[in-house]
């Protein structure tokens, strides 16, 4: 099997319990390595009980499996997983802060805004406030067409959210074995 020695962006999904200091100990592991994190999305997961951190950082295969590894030695992390884009569907949001007189002045902002299907939030004299949804490289290409057309005042990207291809939710079937365990342990 061949080892993948390109740097690509890998999505980092850990599963933990909910405990305070558990986001600095996991960002320490990426520090510790040298390995700049590019988002990071932490809220709580479809299981009760149980958080999702959504990381995302440039590596290759070999240290993405380091990575994986040293978090999931933490404790109170129940699991961990690295993936690619192909094996995700991947969202982000973003907000941009427009001039309202330079949109009203060029009908080109507002074409982009239509062919990016983002949408007006908010519009008074000073500003308007336009959302997009969607991957990074789509957010991007609506940030370089307003920029080029002198309109931005304000944006922020949100990190990004992600769920897996895979018909399987992971943590539910680890979460199914240990509580088997925890059983057949009690009953000997």
């Amino acid at each position: 099997m061949e080892q993948d020695t390109q740097t690509k962006l890998y999505t980092f999904l850990v599963y933990s319990e909910n405990v305070p200091g558990l986001l600095s100990q996991i960002t320490a592991v990426f520090t510790r390595r040298q390995v700049n994190i590019e988002s990071l999305n932490v809220c709580a997961s479809s299981t009760p009980g149980a958080h999702k951190y959504t990381i995302t950082a440039m590596c290759d295969e070999a240290m993405a499996r380091v990575l994986t590894s040293q978090v999931e030695k933490r404790i109170e992390v129940l699991q961990a997983h690295h993936y690619t884009d192909d094996q995700l569907f991947i969202n982000e949001t973003a907000l941009f802060k427009i001039s309202t007189p330079v949109m009203l002045q060029n009908p080109d902002v507002g074409r982009k805004i239509r062919l990016h299907n983002a949408r007006i939030v908010e519009v008074n004299n000073t500003y308007a406030v336009v959302e997009i949804t969607g991957i990074t490289r789509d957010i991007l290409s609506l940030f370089d067409s307003l920029k080029t057309l002198d309109c931005i005042l304000q944006f922020v990207r949100s990190g990004r959210i992600c769920i897996t291809k895979s018909p399987v939710e992971h943590l539910d079937k680890y979460l199914a074995v240990r509580e088997a365990k925890k059983i057949a342990k009690q009953n000997k």
